[in-house]
């Protein structure tokens, strides 16, 4: 079992689920499917006339007269027309079929991706990014081997095998048929007995293949880290430990492969040998003729060349059903936060939030919040200050639902929002957080993340709004400027203005900022500070501070403690209360006169 509520589907019924993209309710999608399945009976049913044409052929050869002499040619251009034709449906086939195996895949990477973004954030935080796209990227390729082996080879080998017994049947002898048919089964038995036992070895190496991929790209992602704590080689021991794993497993396929290849031509030749006995001995006796001969032997040659690729096909099938069942086992984990039946649009009037006894807890023996209640009226800035760990961040995840309230209840002008689409929750919603990840992409790009269909005037104006169009301008790509892996690229204070930007374009109703300048000089700070007053004007504003000089003139401060909240007020009666607050404002301030920035996490200033 999968954590998260994944289940395992088995080979049949991922096998079921993959089914129905191939058989959707598209007209055109299931005309393809029929007319690719007709093609590949009208290439099987040319194919088989192949050996048949031969062996009359050379009958007529090897006949005492060449009065007839007609015939033969006859018989030859028919055996080319018959192979031209099974080469011209199987190639008929293919293309009519592709839009179908394409479409199926598209089809099933976006809903997986789709699902993928609708799960809570908990999800992501356990899952590895590395292990989860190279899930979903085998996934994708899956289906197409999946669908052109089976269809292409499997289902054609098993039409041709029943037609060649037939054949065999009618025109030599039931003993013939018996013995091809027989060699096919054991052929078959034995390739799918010895890949079974194969097939952990397989699934070693995908193991040991992911762990590989999520420690490189864990790896590359801190690339930074790893140069400031000089841990090249512990890295590169790391990789190579999982390479290692990879490369055992590996090791392991491969010889257990001689052992497959060993028998399935023992079990080929064993059947080839007793049939040209048989045919050779029906020619002695005068029973057969050698056309006969040649064509017995034509019919198992052509036969086993498809069987012969068997073991390799049905170790194929049975790892691409095995990476179709991980991704679509993605789609069977629940959504930890989902939209309410029939739930409706939020209905803005002010952009009031409110949080009514709140508790929550990430895990059950953690409590995070603890009847937590507070109101943020339309058009004013509450700010949440406290201790790290006192929970302050975890308002802004529960306010953009990303998690639910264990109880109690958050409300944006009176409205639950458990009762109202996400979609709509968030829309308007804006953030400014502490560490802003940009995408790997142009400036552009990432402001127009916050309404992707403005247009560049707009885009400009946000960006001069948030004071960063004149250093834009000043780089020589202007706009299209690549701002590197999660913006590492630009400085800081960059970052942050691209966010203001993004906020600015997207012009939300309540706006959010998340310690938006801690990680930021004192000259700096300023800069961005006199940015983020200008875009929570006439807005709706929670701003979580760690530096409580950023939010001394807040419509109302609310001081956090453990998950509680300890005291409320503007900042002259906190400072009156004389107590958390007025404590942690008074060591910030003899922090500032002695020139240190004490910050949560951040080691003492060295003496």
């Amino acid at each position: 079992m999968l954590r998260g509520g994944e289940s395992e589907l088995g080979s049949l019924g991922t096998l079921r689920a993959l089914l129905s993209y191939l058989w959707p309710r598209q007209f055109e999608i299931r005309l393809r499917v029929v007319l690719a399945l007709t093609c590949l009976v009208a290439a099987k049913g040319a194919l088989v006339y192949v050996p048949w044409f031969y062996k009359e052929a050379v009958d007529a050869l090897s006949a005492q007269t060449h009065a007839l002499i007609a015939l033969p040619v006859a018989l030859i251009i028919g055996y080319g027309i018959a192979r031209v034709a099974s080469l011209l449906f199987g190639e008929l086939r293919d293309a009519i079929f592709a839009k179908v195996g394409q479409r199926a895949i598209r089809v099933v990477a976006l809903q997986v991706f789709n699902h993928l973004h609708a799960l809570s954030l908990r999800f992501h935080l356990d899952r590895q990014t590395g292990g989860l796209s190279r899930a979903i990227e085998r996934g994708t390729r899956a289906i197409d081997t999946l669908l052109r082996f089976s269809l292409f080879n499997i289902i054609p080998t098993l039409i041709e095998i029943a037609l060649v017994a037939v054949i065999l049947w009618l025109a030599l002898d039931a003993s013939v048929a018996l013995v091809t048919l027989v060699t096919v089964v054991l052929y078959i038995w034995y390739t799918m007995a010895v890949t079974e036992w194969r097939l952990k070895f397989r699934r070693q190496m995908n193991d040991a293949d992911s762990r590989a991929n999520t420690k490189a790209i864990d790896s590359l992602l801190n690339f930074e880290t790893v140069k400031y704590f000089g841990n090249e080689a512990h890295e590169a021991r790391r990789y190579d430990e999982a390479l290692r794993h990879y490369e055992q497993a590996s090791i392991r396929s491969q010889t257990s492969l001689a052992t497959l290849n060993i028998g399935q031509a023992a079990i080929i030749s064993a059947g080839l040998t007793g049939v040209m006995l048989m045919t050779g001995q029906g020619i002695v006796e005068g029973t057969l003729t050698i056309g006969t001969f040649v064509m017995a032997n034509t019919y198992l040659m052509q036969l086993y060349q498809p069987l012969g690729f068997f073991g390799f096909v049905y170790r194929e099938l049975k790892q691409a059903i095995i990476d179709i069942e991980k991704m679509l086992q993605l789609l069977d984990v629940p959504q930890e936060v989902a939209d309410a039946q029939n739930a409706a649009q939020l209905g803005l009037k002010g952009g009031e939030v409110r949080f009514d006894n709140v508790s929550f807890r990430y895990v059950d023996d953690r409590p995070i919040l603890t009847d937590v209640s507070f109101n943020v009226p339309a058009g004013k800035m509450v700010a949440f200050v406290g201790s790290s760990g006192a929970g302050k961040s975890t308002l802004s995840r529960l306010l953009y639902r990303f998690y639910d309230v264990d109880e109690g209840a958050i409300t944006v002008d009176g409205q639950d929002i458990r009762d109202v689409s996400q979609a709509s929750l968030r829309a308007v919603i804006g953030t400014v957080p502490q560490d802003t990840v940009l995408f790997n992409d142009t400036i552009y790009y990432n402001i127009a993340y916050g309404r992707p269909q403005a247009n560049a005037a707009q885009i400009e104006e946000a960006a001069r709004l948030a004071s960063i169009h004149d250093f834009i301008m000043s780089t020589p790509e202007g706009y299209q400027t690549m701002v590197g892996e999660r913006g590492l690229k630009l400085s800081g204070g960059e970052k942050q203005r691209v966010a203001i930007a993004r906020s600015i374009l997207k012009n939300p109703r309540i706006l959010i900022f998340d310690e938006a300048t801690s990680a930021l000089d004192t000259r700096t700070e300023r800069e961005i500070q006199a940015n983020l007053r200008q875009l929570r004007r006439g807005r709706t504003t929670l701003s979580i501070a760690h530096r409580l000089s950023t939010v001394v003139d807040a419509d109302e401060i609310v001081v956090l403690d453990q998950g509680r909240v300890a005291e409320r007020g503007r900042h002259p009666e906190l400072l009156a209360l004389d107590g958390l607050y007025a404590q942690m404002w008074q060591r910030q301030q003899e922090a500032s006169d002695t020139g240190e920035t004490q910050q949560s996490g951040l080691l003492p200033q060295a003496m």
